[in-house]
Order: C-alpha cells, then sequence, then structure tokens
C-alpha cells in the first residue's frame, strides 16, 4: 500500500482519538469516568491528538527524509499489518465502548466494589480515616444545615466513616439525620426482607479505582415501593449495631422518598 494512503488512515484514527476525548468532555459523560482534577488532562489530551492528526493529514503527500543515506528505495512505513486492519484495531473497540456503554455500574460490579463488604473493615483504613476531619457536636451544629423536621443532613461518607470510629459513633448514634443516594435490596443479614442498602460511589481519580460507600436502611416494615438503583433522600435515626460480630452503620428510616439525580454524581454535593 501506499506510503501516503497508510499516512491518511492513521492519521484518521488519531483524529477519531481525539474527536472521543473532546465528545466525552464536552458531553459531560467524562464526570462518570474521571475525577474532577483529572478532566482538564483528558481534554487537553484530546486537543493535542486533534492537532498531531490535523497536521499528520494536511501534510500526508510530503516525503520525509529517513536521516541516513541509501541509493536503493525502501519503504519505512511499512509493516507486517495491513493498515486497514490497524485502523479496525485501533478503532473499534472504542467505538464499541462508547455505543454500548450505560455510563453506570451493574450489580455485579457494583458488589465486586465493595457493596456489600462490611463497611467497618474499610473505614478502619488509614485511606478512609484521613477524608474527613474529627467531628464535635458544636461541629455538627455548625457545619451540617437542619431540615425544617429536625434532621441534620450528613453524606454518605460520614456516615459510613463512623463504623470504623466509636469516637465519631457516640456523636451520631441516636442522632435525627437525612442523607441521600441511590437504592438498592439488601442482601446481608436481612431475614424479614425489612432492609434496603443506600451508597454512593467514591472515586479517587477513575472509574477504575471507585468504589461504593454504603449504609444499611431498616424500615421495620416492607419497604416502600422506589426504583431500584434510583436516587432518594432518606431521613431517620442513626445506630451502630453489631450484628454477626460486624459492626454496621444503621438508618431506622422515617421517611424515604425519590430524589433528584444530581446533575454531577460526585461523591459530596455542594
Amino acid at each position: 500500500m501506499k506510503p501516503e494512503i497508510r499516512r491518511i488512515l492513521f492519521s484518521l484514527a488519531v483524529l477519531l482519538w481525539a474527536v472521543c476525548l473532546v465528545y466525552f468532555y464536552g458531553s459531560g459523560r467524562i464526570v462518570k469516568y474521571l475525577a474532577p482534577d483529572f478532566r482538564p488532562i483528558a481534554l487537553a489530551g484530546g486537543l493535542g491528538l486533534a492537532v498531531l492528526g490535523s497536521f499528520n493529514l494536511l501534510t500526508f503527500r510530503r516525503a520525509a527524509s529517513c536521516g541516513h543515506d541509501h541509493e536503493e528505495e525502501h519503504d519505512h512505513e511499512g509493516g507486517d499489518m495491513n493498515p486497514f486492519a490497524s485502523l479496525l484495531l485501533m478503532v473499534a473497540p472504542v467505538a464499541l465502548s462508547m455505543a454500548w456503554t450505560t455510563d453506570g455500574f451493574s450489580q455485579s460490579t457494583l458488589a465486586r466494589k465493595g457493596l456489600y463488604d462490611d463497611a467497618s473493615n474499610a473505614a478502619e483504613s488509614p485511606f478512609f480515616s484521613s477524608m474527613l476531619p474529627p467531628l464535635t457536636i458544636e461541629e455538627i451544629e455548625k457545619s451540617h444545615r437542619k431540615t425544617s423536621d429536625g434532621y441534620y443532613e450528613f453524606s454518605l461518607m460520614e456516615l459510613f466513616f463512623a463504623t470504623g470510629d466509636r469516637e465519631l459513633q457516640g456523636l451520631l448514634d441516636g442522632m435525627q439525620i437525612e442523607t441521600e443516594g441511590r437504592i438498592v435490596p439488601e442482601k446481608v443479614n436481612n431475614p424479614d426482607g425489612t432492609r434496603m442498602r443506600l451508597y454512593r460511589m467514591f472515586m479517587t481519580c477513575c472509574v477504575a479505582d471507585s468504589r461504593a460507600i454504603p449504609i444499611v436502611l431498616e424500615f421495620g416494615k416492607n419497604p416502600p415501593l422506589l426504583p431500584e438503583n434510583g436516587w432518594v433522600k432518606v431521613a431517620g435515626t442513626m445506630s451502630f449495631p453489631e450484628e454477626e460480630g460486624t459492626l454496621r452503620a444503621v438508618l431506622k428510616v422515617d421517611r424515604a422518598t425519590a430524589a433528584e439525580v444530581p446533575q454531577e454524581e460526585k461523591f459530596l454535593r455542594r
């Protein structure tokens, strides 16, 4: 195949990768895959690829020196693989992933990412211990809004973290709390079918390192009909019972209603 055709094909592959990165950034879908600090890097990479691909496409007719003297003609751009096959391998996986992804997690993936793990074990890790500052009653009253019916607004991160902090448990145990997240069926210690699980995804840098941050919801009766894996706002009394040798964060629910899906599912909504 002529070198010019190969240059065109590989330039188009680079441009398609550029379009993919810029599209994900511009459409907002990138919030599902990268933490805020890393999104400008993806945009810069997409723009850089666009410049590179455009330059190569505009100069595909221009011959470049190979850098050494020779008398015989030879092709430095040749290879064992057909350029069309190379283009397909570079473009098809990305195109199919973009078309088929739901920008979300399946239930089996959520389970692998800690949805049903013991919260106390994860919350005791130094990483999670460094995520939140120490709390006191005075700090809670100053930094957490109170709803009109008397519930303090807490993030799931704070409630999850409390399972590894005895002092924080003492502060939150028995407190009326409102929080929000996605709701799914409870599959651990739920013999009467009165429990569900509330979670949010916590992402450090990208979707590959994300993990579920869950708490247990105790309704005391059959839970209300709410969309599975849908966003809900719940309010109730916080407790930390030890069940089967494991400390659990359990919210005894007074009310639960469907909630608006946040524009960006970052962990702590501002």
